[in-house]
């Protein structure tokens, strides 16, 4: 597997060697040697969580706050999304700054997203299936989140607002300059 840091740090691609043949294919999605070897962080995931949705539909951007917050390596079992991050660490040089990608299932690179971090991400394909690790618990007390199409983020998620699928919560969420954590 190839491990790279993104120009946000702490923030790693992660593309896997896939074996195939005529019985389909294989590939170790994650270890934790290796990771820990290549990024020189510590992490021990605690929850998995998977999410399927249809093309057009937006989550995010979420990210939870305090000693609840979470690191996450989220990876496409199914389909195609443009997946975002965000640093929101107040002390980091990229403050405010966000990176993206293209995950799928054809090339199934994965996205290691360090705490302090908000995420979302666009479904590009109908049936997509989206799965994540986080190395801590998820709590409804914690849980906070930006505006998808915050003014100074400037996110080009790729549709109109007319043509996504948000939630009525994710709908609601703050501005970045208005955040309060």
């Amino acid at each position: 597997m190839v491990i790279e840091e993104t120009y946000l740090k702490g923030c790693f691609v992660i593309t896997p060697k896939v074996f195939e043949d005529e019985r389909g294919y294989f590939f170790e999605s994650f270890n934790q040697k290796t990771f820990e070897a290549e990024t020189g962080l510590k992490v021990n995931f605690v929850q998995d969580n998977q999410s399927k949705s249809s093309k057009g539909v937006l989550r995010g951007l979420h990210f939870q706050i305090g000693e609840h917050a979470q690191a996450k390596l989220v990876q496409v079992i199914k389909g195609k999304v443009l997946d975002v991050c965000v640093d929101i660490r107040k002390e980091s040089p990229t403050f405010g700054k966000q990176f993206s990608l293209i995950l799928d299932e054809v090339d199934r690179k994965q996205l290691y997203i360090p705490r302090g971090f908000a995420h979302g991400f666009v479904v590009l394909e109908n049936d997509t299936i989206f799965s994540y690790k986080c190395d801590n618990f998820y709590n409804k007390a914690f849980e906070a989140g930006i505006i998808f199409n915050d003014e100074d983020l400037k996110i080009d998620w790729g549709f109109s607002k007319k043509t996504l699928l948000i939630s009525e919560k994710d709908l609601s969420l703050p501005s970045f300059k208005d955040l309060n954590f």
